[in-house]
């Protein structure tokens, strides 16, 4: 039995580093200048304290296009985030509670969707933005990104398991509208579906990077994933007048998760709160 447990714990250790090396490396090579990114010395480990100056180099860079990247990341997720998880919540539980003609076909394409790889999206999307002018707009990133097939297979799933049908009739005996009884009744069951839908609807907006590049060609509207795979390109160009960009790429990168910890921090919390009042009811 002991020996059984070390073994699971040793590969949970293992699985722990392998996941937490790479933002290690993140972070060290964070605080190194150019010189410390290309000396060769020990790249998992600090030389140098540069933290502060690249922090400064980053926000005035060409005049601070890394903060007008940011802001539009920002938007283009909590709209996008947003939008999908309600679009999806009230999708789901139409799927789940309601019965009409045409149900089961029409959540089996948006099932089959799933499976459709989003790049092989982006060139219909790319069209239908383009002939309804939309393109180089910050709509041509956040409509797209309102649509999300699995938030919807998620909502219904955990929406036909989690909120009975006779907590809905007696809500309905009692006088209650469909609206109300959505928002007072069944809503509340269903907050942590809502709170991974939003999650993973914010996650995959924020790193979204072909859809922005293929969409945008006015540079200030481009997300921090494509702005900062700009100036990769710019580094790599330039050779040893590029080299001197890539500790604000690297800096930057750092700063760019930095939204998405606190958002996973922030929204554990309802996350597990949602989950213990579930096993209570």
């Amino acid at each position: 039995m002991s020996n059984r447990h070390l073994g699971a714990k040793l590969f949970l250790l293992a699985l722990v580093c392998y996941f937490l090396v790479p933002v290690w490396w993140l972070v060290v090579a964070s605080t190194k200048n150019a010189e410390g990114l290309f000396s060769g010395t020990g790249a998992l480990w600090f030389n140098g304290f540069h933290l502060v100056d690249n922090l400064k180099d980053l926000v005035t860079f060409n005049n601070g296009e890394y903060l007008r990247w940011l802001g539009n990341s920002v938007l283009y997720a909590l709209t996008g985030g947003i939008g999908s998880t309600v679009i999806s919540v009230l999708a789901g539980y139409g799927f789940a509670k309601f019965s009409f003609r045409g149900r089961n076909l029409t959540f089996a394409l948006v099932l089959g969707s799933v499976m459709v790889p989003l790049t092989a999206l982006v060139i219909p999307t790319f069209v239908m933005m383009s002939n309804a002018g939309l393109t180089d707009t910050v709509w041509a990133v956040i409509l797209p990104s309102l649509l999300s097939p699995f938030g919807v297979y998620l909502m219904r799933v955990y929406t036909s398991a989690s909120v009975p049908d006779e907590l809905l009739d007696a809500a309905r005996i009692d006088g209650a509208g469909e609206l109300r009884t959505f928002l007072r009744v069944a809503l509340p069951l269903m907050r942590p579906a809502v709170v991974t839908v939003l999650l993973l609807s914010v996650v995959a907006t924020w790193n979204n990077y072909f859809l922005p590049l293929t969409m945008l060609s006015d540079s200030k509207l481009y997300p921090l994933t494509v702005g900062i795979g700009l100036w990769s390109q710019l580094a790599s160009s330039n050779n040893g007048g590029g080299q001197s960009l890539w500790s604000l790429i690297i800096t930057g990168s750092l700063v760019s998760i930095v939204p998405l910890v606190i958002a996973f921090l922030t929204l554990q919390k309802y996350w597990q709160g949602g989950l213990a009042v579930g096993g209570l009811k």
